[in-house]
């Protein structure tokens, strides 16, 4: 899992289930009028308040949470978590509204029963926080500034221009040198084979003894670590439209080809794939 993935709009849901979970400790009623010894019971005494507000919302928040911080989708019924999360979200602020609306249910509608129980303060809170966590739910996708990463990504010491090779070859940023992906021999040693002393033709080979120098990459290329700034799908190399992982804020890739405005990039667990959108992209 990885909590560099979440945005501003994951942390709106957050705060919110945080307060329904606090809310379901307040009075699920009110009565005017009523002694300051009354015990009046809670959200959790309440079995549809409990199950459809306080667990719905907060179930919804956790698969919204959790479908971030994870690479790869995951699907019930071919659909993903994240739109259950959504769908629950929007289920718990749907109930608590009516909960709020007639707190007694049927219970004042019988005979000789003047008036009924009100909201009380746990009850109007719930409300208030199922709202607020349905519409970030909802707004997310939608609003740009809520699509921004909640932890920004640690910023390599000394960004590279696009396509550079970082100094002392690609990795990580601030990782110790590697050697460049595709270098070429030096001078005078021959295609594949070390350069150290003591190797037959290894030092003062003729120029003419050696290989010929491979065609260099298109466009120069030289692979570079980059971040995205929101969540980008990775498609399969063969061309299909099928995302085979999601790229997500806050983490570092690599990118080792380059196709056009198009990037062929690496997961940190190996995976290879091409984004599409490379737009915004911050490079390492």
């Amino acid at each position: 899992m990885n909590i560099r993935s979440l945005t501003r709009g994951d942390g709106v849901v957050i705060g919110a289930a945080v307060l329904l979970f606090i809310a379901s400790f307040l009075d699920n009623y009110s009565y005017d009028g009523a002694p300051d010894g009354l015990d009046i019971p809670n959200l959790w005494a309440s079995g549809p308040v409990l199950l459809s507000v306080v667990l719905a919302g907060i179930i919804g928040a956790g698969l919204l949470v959790f479908t971030r911080t994870t690479e790869k989708p995951l699907k019930v019924a071919g659909l993903d978590l994240g739109q259950f999360g959504v769908a629950f979200t929007v289920f718990a602020a749907w109930s608590a509204l009516g909960n709020v609306i007639d707190p007694a249910g049927g219970a004042n509608n019988f005979d000789n029963v003047d008036k009924g129980p009100s909201a009380g303060m746990g009850l109007v809170l719930a409300l208030i926080a199922t709202l607020v966590m349905a519409a970030a739910a909802i707004a997310t996708p939608l609003v740009p500034a809520l699509q921004a990463g909640l932890v920004p990504a640690a910023k390599p010491a000394a960004p590279q221009p696009y396509g550079a090779q970082p100094p002392g070859g690609y990795g990580y940023p601030g990782a110790q040198p590697q050697q460049p992906y595709g270098a070429q021999p030096q001078p005078g040693q021959p295609f594949g084979q070390p350069g150290a002393p003591g190797v037959p033709g290894a030092q003062g080979a003729p120029a003419a003894a050696a290989a010929p120098a491979p065609q260099p990459a298109a466009a120069d290329f030289s692979p570079f670590w980059f971040a995205v700034p929101v969540a980008r799908p990775l498609f399969a190399e063969d061309g299909s439209q099928t995302p085979i992982a999601e790229l997500a804020p806050g983490t570092w890739y690599l990118a080792v080809e380059q196709r056009g405005a198009q990037l062929v990039a690496q997961t940190q667990d190996g995976r290879r794939g091409v984004l599409q959108d490379t737009s915004g992209i911050q490079r390492g």
